[in-house]
């Protein structure tokens, strides 16, 4: 029921121009700001609390405000992004910076790793990259099973492949790069116990992933940062591209998890609104340390 609910508000969401939905979302994440109660909420001001101390309390405010708005639009746009066609899709994308660059270290044949935080809209960039260059994905499937296949079809329909978050994705994701092709992931995401270690992130202990640096170590590949910044008005997104140090490569897991880290972050900074502060990143914590939540 809850998926077959979903479903419906995604292709209403879909009859809908981008600027009328975003207009709906800020409304929308007006109100949930004032509903202190809301998880949404209740996570997005812990995480903002703790990422920015430094932030005054009105200044926070703000933040979590303007976050909760843009958690909105990511959620009603998702109907334009999944349903409508490739080609209008891809007509929101009105700049794209940093592509000489990813398009020089193809050239080098050694594969390249997109690595797109929840940031903006990372859906779109997906179209976007697997469009124009041959790209294998990975990616968790939705928790709600009768979802699967509308997701799995809307990102593949540009050209990309999309491989579950188990070993076989893995396996999949060092084969695209082995055959010089693009892979990518989402690299912010808690991972599962074994699978990543504690390093800051905002100054805060967070367990992330190990898999992004161990790809780039043994395959060699050139690493990106990519994400889509969404633009006011619903005039569409603007597609950044940004090389990621090389360090985040070293054999040394907790030096390359640490810049792996600090790229995220530092695209973050760039619209600090629009990242998914919503979701629980802080949620596993190091032995004796209690919840944040």
């Amino acid at each position: 029921m809850r998926a077959l609910l979903i479903k419906g508000l995604l292709y209403l969401f879909a009859l809908l121009p981008l600027r009328t939905a975003h207009s709906i979302a800020t409304v929308l994440g007006k109100i949930i700001a004032r509903w202190h109660k809301l998880r949404i909420n209740q996570v997005t001001r812990t995480n903002i609390r703790l990422c920015f101390p430094h932030l005054s309390n009105e200044d926070q405010e703000i933040l979590i405000k303007q976050s909760l708005i843009e958690t909105c639009k990511t959620f009603i746009e998702m109907g334009a992004l999944w349903l409508w066609t490739p080609e209008k899709v891809l007509k929101l994308v009105r700049e794209v910076s940093g592509e000489a660059e990813l398009q020089k270290a193809y050239q080098r044949g050694k594969g390249v790793l997109v690595l797109t935080p929840h940031l903006g809209s990372w859906e779109i960039i997906g179209l976007y990259t697997c469009l124009h260059y041959s790209s294998t994905g990975l990616y968790r499937p939705p928790k709600l099973v009768n979802l699967h296949d509308l997701i799995h079809t809307a990102r593949e329909r540009t050209g990309g492949r999309y491989v579950p978050a188990d070993k076989s994705g893995v396996r999949a994701l060092y084969q695209a790069l082995q055959q010089k092709q693009f892979a990518g992931l989402l690299p912010d995401q808690v991972p599962s116990a074994g699978m990543g270690i504690f390093v800051p992130f905002f100054g805060i202990p967070a367990y992330s992933l190990v898999l992004p640096s161990r790809l780039a170590h043994k395959s060699g590949a050139s690493v990106f940062f990519g994400y889509a910044e969404r633009l006011p008005r619903g005039l569409g997104f603007h597609i950044h591209y940004l090389p990621a140090p090389a360090e985040i490569a070293a054999k040394n897991q907790e030096v390359a998890v640490r810049k792996l880290n600090q790229g995220i972050e530092q695209c973050i900074q760039h619209c600090p609104t629009q990242y998914q502060w919503s979701y629980k990143r802080f949620k596993r914590r190091p032995d004796g340390e209690a919840s944040v939540y």
